[in-house]
């Protein structure tokens, strides 16, 4: 991704959070069949390897299987918080005027060569491992042991999962830090004052 380097981020614990914080990733994938794209939810192992190494499954009839098991680049996009910066936010605005709307946000690109596997015992751990994550908090967590057995059997059967090893990471924080601090701070205030949720955890990162 463009990245100049007022919004690079290389503090590989921040960017392993933004990957644990995105509930769906975006898988990408250039092949013999063109670009492709698949939205899934990921775990991520951060001591395995230099940077970490993904794990998730895909559903055994997506040709992004083939590319994968083929040995195709994989790129995975992870996105964080973002929001609309008005000019209006900025004090300069009053003072000369030259100020133009822009985006705020947090990505992290994760690139790698995938290993597929089709093995049963590990397919469950995996699933069990994402159900667990994404029940964790509900008064009663649903586990993948309260379906019967023959029907979750039936169901591994119909996935492919990944190991991807994340070879190159990169994290982009675009949060005004190519402004002044007045304008910052401006940015800051009106993110803050927003009824927008999504607003108002950025401004929290901003801070």
């Amino acid at each position: 991704m463009y990245l100049p380097r007022a919004f690079a981020d290389q503090d590989l614990s921040r960017l392993h959070q933004v990957i644990h914080d995105c509930r769906l990733a975006t898988l990408v994938t250039c092949g013999a069949l063109g670009l492709q794209a698949s939205h899934l939810p990921l775990l991520l192992e951060a001591g395995q390897g230099a940077n970490g190494t993904l794990y998730g499954h895909l559903a055994k009839a997506n040709p992004q299987c083939a590319e994968l098991a083929a040995g195709a680049e994989a790129l995975v996009i992870f996105e964080g918080g973002d929001a609309y910066v008005s000019p209006s936010f900025y004090p300069s605005k009053a003072e000369h005027g030259k100020v133009v709307p822009t985006w705020n946000y947090v990505a992290v690109h994760a690139y790698g060569q995938a290993e597929v596997f089709h093995e049963p015992q590990r397919l469950l751990k995996l699933v069990g491992a994402l159900t667990e994550r994404h029940e964790a908090g509900r008064q009663q967590p649903w586990k993948v042991e309260d379906a019967p057995a023959d029907y979750i059997d039936g169901m591994l059967k119909a996935i492919v999962g990944f190991a991807l090893p994340i070879q190159r990471l990169e994290g982009k924080r675009k949060l005004s830090q190519n402004r002044d601090a007045r304008d910052m701070a401006g940015v800051r205030e009106g993110l803050a004052a927003s009824t927008d949720l999504r607003d108002q955890q950025l401004s929290h990162l901003m801070r």
